[in-house]
């Protein structure tokens, strides 16, 4: 959604009449997804009155309100057992670094976690989540490069099991939602976790980048397709993308937003709030 896209609204239709064509693709292109999109325009025509910028603004952020949840369910421990996240996407979304972040988050909360270098197709990967690891104090669970993922997965589950860690968090490898034979492998990691807990993995968890627009709805699709997630987490909110995809992802598939990340620093990074994420959009 570009910068500031209430005020783009304002700024565009003040001072002249509203055209519905031209409202229409606006709304299109910040990224609300077509269905949406005619909710607000057919909210818009049932208000009825003369149709200005302010009105198409304040119609337009009550019927967001309404798609986006309260509250972002908190991600809590299991009893007994080793709750497992898996945060999957697309490559360059920023999965590495919101795995550490979430360990970190839960960390401060004064839970214990292992990570997974879970991504064995990137030596590069593997070393970065290495870092993030030394640096919030967080044992990483690594593996051979190229190795086998699930296999990963499965014995860092035992060994986070054994030693009573309430979160195992995995960091997967990027992969094309349109690569059939790569979200295959990642339903192995997720059949190959459920042999420890038919339940796991409790969160499954698609990181999208804000900047990416309308073709984060398509992963979200297939992803959700393929392993059946739980939730969302938005990251790069600093950059011009404002996340208009988070709407219609929530909108069509009832996708939650669990966690958004705004920066590099460890701190940015945090529970989805529906009012700040809005006011981001004004």
């Amino acid at each position: 959604m570009a910068l500031g896209f209430f005020k783009s609204l304002v700024d565009k239709f003040t001072g002249r009449p509203v055209d519905w064509d031209e409202l229409e693709e606006s709304l299109i292109r910040a990224d609300l997804g077509v269905p949406m999109t005619l909710r607000i325009l057919e909210a818009l025509r049932a208000r009825g009155g003369e149709l200005t910028a302010r009105t198409v603004v304040e119609v337009a952020r009550n019927e967001i309100l309404q798609v986006l949840p309260i509250g972002s369910p908190p991600i809590r421990p299991l009893p007994n057992r080793p709750k497992a996240i898996l945060l999957v996407g697309v490559n360059g979304t920023g999965k590495t670094t919101s795995a550490a972040k979430l360990a970190h988050a839960l960390v401060r909360d004064r839970h214990t976690a292992l990570l997974v270098a879970a991504d064995t197709f990137r030596a590069a990967a593997i070393e970065q989540l290495g870092v993030w690891g030394e640096r919030i104090g967080v044992e990483v669970a690594k593996g051979q490069y190229n190795g086998d993922s699930a296999a990963l997965c499965y014995d860092a589950y035992a060994s986070a099991h054994r030693r009573n860690i309430e979160f195992l968090i995995c960091d997967t490898a990027g992969r094309l939602h349109t690569k059939s034979n790569l979200m295959q492998e990642l339903s192995k990691v997720v059949r190959t976790l459920a042999k420890h807990d038919p339940e796991a993995p409790h969160e499954k968890l698609l990181v999208v980048d804000a900047t990416t627009g309308a073709n984060a709805l398509v992963q979200a699709k297939q992803f959700h397709e393929t392993v059946g997630l739980t939730g969302i987490i938005v990251t790069k909110l600093d950059g011009s993308g404002r996340g208009g995809v988070v709407v219609a992802i929530q909108n069509e598939l009832g996708l939650t937003p669990r966690y958004v990340g705004s920066g590099e620093k460890l701190e940015d990074f945090a529970p989805f709030d529906r009012e700040d994420f809005v006011e981001r959009m004004l």
